[in-house]
């Protein structure tokens, strides 16, 4: 092998370590689960379709969630919810993006609690929110990413119902549980 062939072998080399390395992790199938409870009225609505981005080398995220795969169990709940107050004709997705402040190293099967910090859109508002949660490598090419939140609906300018029987609660508790994979 020539000299000139030689100094290829260590690009190859750092180049294919740098790949191994790389801690990007992502879903297509989170869970998204949100409660209303109000004080005559309680119901949950739920996606498995929470879109999401995890590079730990830089410590940032982008989670999505498309606002028609919610679903609360009664079909005219739903479209009242989507059409009436979330408006998702115009305003289909919900994002969080940001950084975690800091996180530490993810040894398999150990919990490592994590602060999000970034924003939260939806219904074309958007607000700062620091979100505490929990990663845990859960295989070799897994991990598993928990956090809950609550959303103040009129921070968004999203209406509460007038009507008796869809009382909403003003504030909405949400749980995030996601396996994000390092493909």
């Amino acid at each position: 092998m020539s000299w000139k062939r030689l100094w290829l072998l260590p690009l190859v080399y750092l180049l294919l370590v740098e790949e191994a390395l790389a801690q990007e992790y992502q879903t297509e199938t989170g869970e998204v689960v949100f409660l209303s409870s109000a004080s005559l009225n309680e119901f949950t609505g739920e996606s498995g379709k929470l879109n999401g981005l995890l590079d730990l080398d830089t410590n940032t995220f982008d989670f999505y969630i498309d606002l028609n795969t919610l679903e609360t169990g009664i079909g005219l709940r739903d479209r009242h919810m989507r059409e009436n107050y979330l408006e998702t004709k115009e305003y289909p997705f919900a994002e969080f993006s940001g950084k975690f402040e800091e996180s530490g190293q993810l040894n398999l099967n150990q919990p490592v609690m994590v602060k999000a910090v970034g924003t939260f859109k939806i219904h074309g508002q958007e607000k700062d929110l620091v979100i505490p949660g929990k990663v845990t490598k859960i295989s070799a090419s897994e991990v598993l990413l928990e956090a809950e939140f609550q959303v103040k609906l009129s921070d968004y300018d999203i209406a509460i119902p007038q009507l008796m029987f869809y009382e909403l609660s003003e504030i909405q508790q949400v749980t995030i549980k996601a396996i994000l994979k390092n493909e």
